[in-house]
């Protein structure tokens, strides 16, 4: 991959789709934000250094850009046999690999920089964090359970903004997390159903490949109906209010509409789905915390 830097990365971004950090950022900010409250309950706004939310989002920014630009490395062959992702930047030979490891490398930095940043909790546990991301590249390799090793991928963020606030490991955060890894599952499982003969060709592994479609999306909804259990355990735990519990109501609509969407014999709306639906319950639910702590 030759020419100018700036569009090289901006090739880079555009394949690890790096507006899809928007998923898992708002429950990070979410845990970041109810760890300040749990440690000033009694004083008005949001008690959290400056320093704090940017390192935070340095170390979103940089984990999830590292484990995305190594699954495209990883997964360079398979894409380039899938008639789905045959076009992504690396089969097509938009950018090298060495590229790809160049900005592996350095989004991996940011993590551990951020990490150092933050705490010493937050630095000791990052090469954890760090793994769990980067192996999940390998599960569709040997166990249909990958769509939960996402899942906890993205369920790190809010132990890990708690982390970054606390210094600690609080038992909340863990519920979120519990909470971000079924929501993840689900909706993966969703997508990967546009890959199903695929899969099964190529020897992957996918509950939709190991299932069949019609009961890997009742997984999916077993899954999106736990998620929502462990949201009201959350509020529960941490004292929020009744506005919190309305936006629980809220993400409740959102996912199922987004069940609707997709059924065993039309896969046409999966985009939607995936992209716009699981955008809005992340962000809806964010601004109602918000609310519920300012009110």
């Amino acid at each position: 991959m030759t020419g100018n830097p700036f569009r090289k990365i901006r090739i880079i971004l555009e394949m690890i789709k790096f507006e899809h950090t928007l998923f898992a950022l708002p429950f990070a900010l979410i845990s970041m934000l109810v760890a300040a409250h749990s440690l000033h309950p009694h004083k008005a706004g949001f008690q959290i250094p400056p320093y704090q939310v940017i390192w935070i989002l340095v170390a979103m920014v940089g984990a999830r850009s590292a484990a995305m630009t190594f699954n495209r490395i990883a997964d360079a062959k398979i894409d380039a046999e899938n008639p789905r992702t045959a076009s992504r930047a690396i089969p097509r030979g938009l950018v090298s690999t060495g590229a790809a490891w160049a900005f592996t490398i350095v989004s991996a930095a940011l993590l551990v920089l951020a990490a150092y940043m933050l705490n010493p909790l937050a630095f000791a546990l990052s090469p954890v964090a760090l793994a769990a991301v980067l192996l999940y590249s390998y599960a569709k390799r040997f166990t249909s359970l990958s769509h939960l090793w996402l899942g906890l991928c993205l369920g790190i963020a809010p132990v890990g903004a708690w982390i970054a606030v606390t210094g600690k490991i609080g038992f909340p955060s863990m519920v979120l997390s519990a909470a971000v890894m079924l929501w993840t599952a689900g909706f993966d499982i969703i997508y990967s159903l546009q890959d199903l003969d695929f899969d099964r060709k190529a020897g992957l592994f996918s509950l939709p490949a190991k299932i069949g479609p019609a009961r890997a999306l009742l997984v999916s909804r077993l899954l999106h109906v736990c998620m929502l259990g462990l949201l009201v355990w959350f509020g529960m735990l941490t004292g929020l209010g009744k506005v919190y519990y309305i936006g629980i109501v809220h993400v409740t609509a959102l996912l199922a509409f987004e069940q609707r969407m997709v059924s065993a014999k039309n896969l046409s709306r999966i985009n939607a789905a995936f992209f716009t639906m699981n955008g809005m319950v992340s962000i809806a639910f964010l601004t109602f915390v918000v609310l519920d702590l300012l009110l």
